[in-house]
């Protein structure tokens, strides 16, 4: 069990559990995209970052190819973290609006940034098999946040998988509903759950989900809080 963090951290990065995964992800750092041509990619498993004494874990659904891919920090270089990190900042949870590279000197409050799946999947979909080899990594992080009381689900299925993790320990769950800012409750003595439709391009540009609909979101996770 990590004693840390940190420790954590080191562990995850390391990880090399999903042969497909780990060809996919070194394959993009290899080949790069044209606009970043120049620079280095991470190319590794993404870890969790924020506030050690997070009360809220945002959860989403893996790095991009090129954003944390190449970054190495959750939705750091590219659209989904142009438009998380900006309605953080005008909850109050995000000492500045921009998280575009990871020394940018960003720090999060009360939160603390994670992911279902920590490699880049091909075409944005990770299987059944890979959600359930990398949710442990999940696992571990929300035991080293002793005073988490809430998730922040970012897509259905981030949703899911914080669901199939309780399960996964064994854990019978109620009912539930994803929708946006949707609230459930996952049983006594557990965080409670409120979901979000995701701020990927696809969402944000087309209108399905606006930055009133965002911050709709943060504004209830913070009045849940104790």
């Amino acid at each position: 069990m990590p004693e840390s963090l940190q420790q954590l951290e080191n562990e995850i990065i390391t990880c090399r559990k999903c042969p497909r995964l780990v060809a996919w992800r070194e394959e993009v750092a290899q080949t790069k995209r044209k606009a970043y041509r120049e620079l280095p990619y991470w190319g590794k498993p993404v870890p969790g970052f924020g506030d050690p004494n997070a009360r809220i874990m945002v959860v989403g659904l893996a790095p991009g190819a090129h954003g944390s891919n190449r970054t190495g920090r959750m939705f750091t270089g590219d659209a989904s973290g142009k438009f998380l990190y900006p309605a953080l900042y005008r909850a109050g949870l995000a000492n500045q609006p921009t998280g575009d590279e990871p020394d940018d000197g960003l720090v999060l409050k009360d939160i603390f940034i994670t992911a279902i799946c920590r490699c880049v999947p091909p075409k944005n979909k990770p299987t059944v098999a890979e959600i359930k080899t990398c949710l442990p990594w999940m696992s571990a992080e929300v035991e080293q946040l002793p005073k988490l009381q809430g998730f922040v689900a970012l897509g259905r299925i981030a949703f899911d998988g914080i669901r199939r993790m309780y399960k996964i320990q064994g854990v019978e769950l109620p009912r539930m509903t994803f929708g946006h800012n949707t609230l459930n409750h996952l049983g006594d003595g557990l965080p409670w759950l409120l979901s979000s439709y995701h701020p990927s391009q696809q969402n944000t540009q087309t209108g399905r989900l606006t930055e009133e609909m965002f911050d709709a979101v943060w504004k209830k996770g913070k009045s849940l809080l104790k």
